[in-house]
């Protein structure tokens, strides 16, 4: 068993080493903050709840809009580059979150860190798509996913130690403690590898990409709005079934800690080995019918506890819970492959933010949707919900056909050859890495986790 986890602990390759050193950084510091967050902006800022949630409703709808051009700027730049931008960026806004004292500084804090994440969440995707080789890519991105979990878990830890002590002066320290993370996060990332698309030279960034942008890709849209509609399943993790414990069931409401803390060890021990055979369109379509699947069984796992008692629901609610996050693991790695290779290999980082903008209409409306179902229309809305899921995997399927048909019309033969062959980055700069930090004459850029 000792030697199973130290196979698990051992990262696919050197590179897939350092982006999960970021990953876990990039966790670390933001689950720190957000452990918090709601302490801060209401007993430190003064704000009231409502404040709050309009807040954060107004930096979801500016991280909506600016995917797109975010995109379109990794692109140009390069998403090393950008991607450390961005951590640096976002380490010096949660510096200034100490001198926030109103509700108009606070929104402008907000939309800020959303436009700059939404650059970095770009940047991330097409960094890590261009640099590691195709037959790893998948394995890696589920190693980093991993080592994410592992972040957001400590981060938790050092946000609920931070709680602990009722201390003002404590919680004020909390931003910097963040924004210390976040540096030394854009650090880590100026230091790792060039990936291809930062070597552009000023006549190439001036010049205009070549081929049709995501937009006018439906097959890629529609994909991606299929994946969105898909991850609500983490509506269901962290929203559904929690309110349908504590208002539709008998079980205890402790048994909330146990599911988000199984949860959270399958994220960090589960995520390679969902992504085992991972590693095109067909195997990833098989990854999204498993998924899909588990999120079905879930829905209607759960739905049954409604009239169980006692130690049987309290395992069911547990089991619908542990479903749940099956689909979620599968998903994960399903998205990773159709990334990969369903994007204009030269327009990654707009592809990216195309994902983002087409994934949040597929997800949107879940919270809302999702629970009116599970509340008031009881079994019948658990039904709807699969069913929901059903149609999606039905649809995504002819969907990354077309997507697949358009590069082959748009985009040379030998660039999507290369794409699918090359390796990309030299053995002596995995080792080694670019030895500046961000700089004008070598691309580099930010981690998105």
């Amino acid at each position: 068993m000792f030697a199973a986890l130290l196979r698990h602990a051992r990262p696919p390759s050197p590179l897939a080493g350092r982006l999960a050193v970021q990953s876990l950084l990039f966790a670390l510091g933001e689950g720190t903050f957000m452990t918090g967050s709601a302490v801060f902006f209401t007993q430190i800022v003064g704000l009231s709840a409502a404040q709050v949630g309009l807040g954060l409703t107004l930096a979801g709808v500016a991280s909506f809009l600016a995917a797109l051009p975010m995109g379109k700027l990794v692109d140009r730049f390069g998403p090393k580059k950008m991607w450390a931008l961005s951590a640096t960026g976002q380490a010096a806004m949660f510096a200034l979150w100490p001198f926030i004292t109103d509700f108009q500084g606070y929104v402008l804090m907000a939309v800020g860190m959303e436009v700059i994440g939404a650059l970095g969440g770009a940047a991330h995707g097409a960094y890590t798509i261009d640099v590691l080789p195709p037959d790893e890519r998948v394995r890696s991105r589920a190693y980093m996913y991993s080592a994410l979990n592992v972040g957001f878990t400590l981060g938790s830890l050092v946000g609920g130690i931070a709680l602990a002590f009722h201390s003002d002066d404590l919680l004020h320290s909390v931003p910097w403690f963040t924004a210390a993370v976040f540096l030394v996060n854009a650090v880590a990332i100026s230091r790792l590898p060039r990936a291809p698309h930062d070597d552009r030279t000023p006549e190439d960034r001036k010049a205009k990409v070549p081929g049709p942008g995501p937009m006018r890709n439906l097959g890629w849209l529609l994909t991606s709005f299929f994946t969105g509609v898909f991850w609500t399943n983490q509506v269901l993790l962290n929203i559904v079934i929690p309110l349908w414990l504590v208002e539709q069931t008998d079980a205890p409401r402790v048994l909330l800690a146990f599911l988000f803390g199984t949860n959270t060890v399958m994220c960090i021990f589960l995520p390679m080995a969902a992504a085992r055979g991972v590693e095109d369109v067909p195997t990833a379509l098989k990854a999204v019918r498993i998924s899909s699947t588990f999120f079905v069984v879930s829905c209607l796992i759960t739905l049954a506890t409604h009239d169980t008692l006692g130690w049987t629901t309290i395992a069911l609610v547990w089991l619908g819970h542990v479903t749940v996050t099956g689909a979620e693991l599968y998903l994960s790695a399903a998205t990773w492959a159709l990334e990969a290779e369903l994007m204009d290999p030269r327009q990654r980082g707009a592809y990216n933010g195309a994902a983002e903008f087409s994934g949040t209409l597929g997800k949107v409306w879940a919270p809302a949707l999702y629970t009116f179902l599970a509340m008031s229309w009881g079994a019948a809305g658990w039904i709807v919900i699969a069913g929901i899921i059903v149609v999606a995997t039905i649809a995504i399927h002819p969907s990354t056909r077309l997507a697949r048909r358009f590069l082959e019309q748009h985009v040379p033969a030998d660039v999507l050859a290369d794409a699918r062959a090359s390796t990309h980055v030299a053995e002596d700069e995995i080792a080694t890495g670019p030895p500046s930090l961000i700089d004008t004459e070598q691309p580099a850029t930010r981690p998105g986790g």
